[in-house]
């Protein structure tokens, strides 16, 4: 369900942006410029609230483990896959509306006005 509201964003963001997109481009703006300028105001989002989920949810199966008689030790090296993963996940689907917003013809966000 997350994915699916990340992409709704990234939609609504990139029409929403879709002017400075094209003037930018008519610029000189590359597509892999217009897709960066995009992705990085997620990414921010993403890697703010694993700053944030990180330390808690470590803190939190900790202390839930210390009421098991028999408990382990939870790697950090989980919890950076698990960010790895969601950076991963979070750039595929941001990738379809970026790539789409790119590629479009400057033209025609440009005429409307």
């Amino acid at each position: 369900m997350s994915c699916l509201g990340l992409f709704g964003l990234a939609a609504f963001t990139a029409q929403k942006r879709q002017k400075e997109i094209g003037i930018r481009k008519v610029i000189g703006a590359s597509a892999g410029d217009v897709v960066a300028m995009l992705s990085k105001d997620f990414l921010v989002l993403v890697l703010l609230a694993l700053a944030i989920a990180i330390p808690v949810s470590c803190w939190a199966a900790n202390e839930w483990l210390q009421g098991i008689a028999y408990r382990i030790r939870i790697s950090p090296v989980v919890f950076i896959i698990t960010a790895i993963f969601v950076v991963l996940i979070t750039l595929l689907t941001i990738s379809f509306q970026s790539i789409k917003a790119a590629i479009a013809d400057p033209v025609k966000s440009l005429r409307t006005e």
